[in-house]
């Protein structure tokens, strides 16, 4: 009945709102939420030349949410074709984000509210994403094999690893290729149902995040009200997504959680999108010990770009969250997590990433070790993480 009752109400809106409402709003929207406020960079000819060498990986953006053509330049957002072709990008993770809860906050949140529903309306989705979940991911899922089949070949999505090594062998023989993979924010859409798991893997999802802004029946969440460890379905949701080939997302988990996964993880885990509580003192940021537990199953964290996560905007923000990975648990278990297009306001977009290879070069990295943090570590990862045991 409340499906029903939703449905009723969203075409109910759709006949009484003026035509040009859809046209403009969603882009408004997005404007509003996904901003830069530009800083300096400073970018030398030194570091954009060793740049240029790049294979830049990022495993968080929410790029999909948005009613916005991924292939053509656009004047918003953060994140498309053209702007990951100019950032030396060989992979970008898109993210489906399916459920977002009204004044979400990083304190608190009920999962009694969404804010996704309205925006599902305004970029006129079909039907069947207005009231499931699981069909809002499908929808995002669809929408990147449509991008990469109208891209000519440039975006290529990636779901084996014989798919990445392809496109690293391309971007080597000088073809400036990008690789998409797909990802979940919040197992909820999953809907209850461990088999819808096997659904969304089959649509092309290689990594699911458990939680997002609210807890689930899945994983409490770092922003939700009880913040509880797995649930039951839970603990075979992470058991499945290994021996499927899902590589697993502690991002916006809550600690217990984490505790949990790190408890019974077997393969690498992921921190997708977010900071460090040694330089950004946020309850969504990893302690230390939660930090040596991933680097523990082989894994990697992904340090984003925004002000929730570093405490700044700024690359040299994002460089000292990466000394202190790299100080605590080795080079090899960070790199990047933008959360472009996810809601943020950064201090510039996917083709400005040189100034995280400035900043890494004002730090005193090598260049080996910034080829693994700007890429080469979360190509690793997920390489070995989207292949079954």
């Amino acid at each position: 009945m409340k499906k029903w009752l939703l449905i009723g109400l969203a075409v109910a809106a759709l006949i009484v709102a003026p035509v040009g409402f859809f046209a403009i709003a969603p882009g408004k929207i997005e404007r509003s939420q996904n901003r830069v406020a530009p800083v300096q960079l400073g970018v030398t000819p030194a570091a954009q030349s060793l740049h240029a060498t790049l294979d830049v990986a990022d495993m968080h953006a929410d790029s999909l949410l948005w009613k916005r053509d991924l292939l053509e330049r656009s004047d918003r957002g953060h994140v498309d074709l053209p702007r990951l072709i100019e950032g030396r990008y060989a992979l970008q993770v898109f993210s489906s984000v399916t459920k977002s809860p009204k004044g979400q906050n990083y304190q608190s949140n009920g999962a009694d509210s969404d804010t996704i529903t309205g925006l599902v309306f305004a970029n006129l989705q079909p039907v069947r994403t207005w009231s499931s979940l699981l069909e809002r991911s499908l929808w995002h899922a669809s929408k990147l094999r449509d991008f990469a089949e109208r891209s000519g070949g440039k975006l290529r999505l990636i779901v084996k690893p014989a798919d990445l090594d392809r496109l690293l062998a391309d971007r080597q023989n000088g073809n400036p290729v990008v690789g998409g993979m797909l990802s979940i924010e919040g197992l909820q859409d999953i809907e209850g149902n461990i088999a819808n798991l096997d659904v969304l893997h089959a649509a092309g999802f290689r990594m699911a995040g458990l939680a997002h802004f609210f807890d689930n029946d899945v994983a409490g969440s770092m922003h939700g009200v009880a913040k509880g460890g797995l649930t039951p379905l839970g603990r075979e949701v992470v058991r499945r997504m290994e021996m499927l080939g899902m590589v697993v997302d502690i991002a916006h988990a809550s600690h217990a959680a984490v505790a949990d996964v790190l408890a019974m993880a077997t393969r690498p885990l992921v921190s997708s999108h977010g900071g460090v509580q040694a330089t950004c003192k946020a309850n969504r940021n990893l302690t230390d010990e939660e930090i040596r537990g991933v680097a523990k199953t082989g894994g990697v964290i992904g340090i984003g770009y925004w002000n929730g996560a570093i405490c700044s905007t700024s690359p040299r923000a994002v460089a000292r969250a990466v000394s202190h990975v790299r100080d605590l648990v080795g080079i090899d278990h960070v790199g990047l997590g933008s959360d472009f297009d996810g809601a943020t306001t950064t201090g510039f977009d996917a083709s400005e990433v040189a100034g995280v290879t400035q900043a890494l070069l004002n730090n005193g990295f090598s260049e080996a070790d910034i080829r693994k943090v700007m890429g080469g570590n979360v190509l690793r990862v997920l390489r070995a993480g989207m292949a079954p045991p």
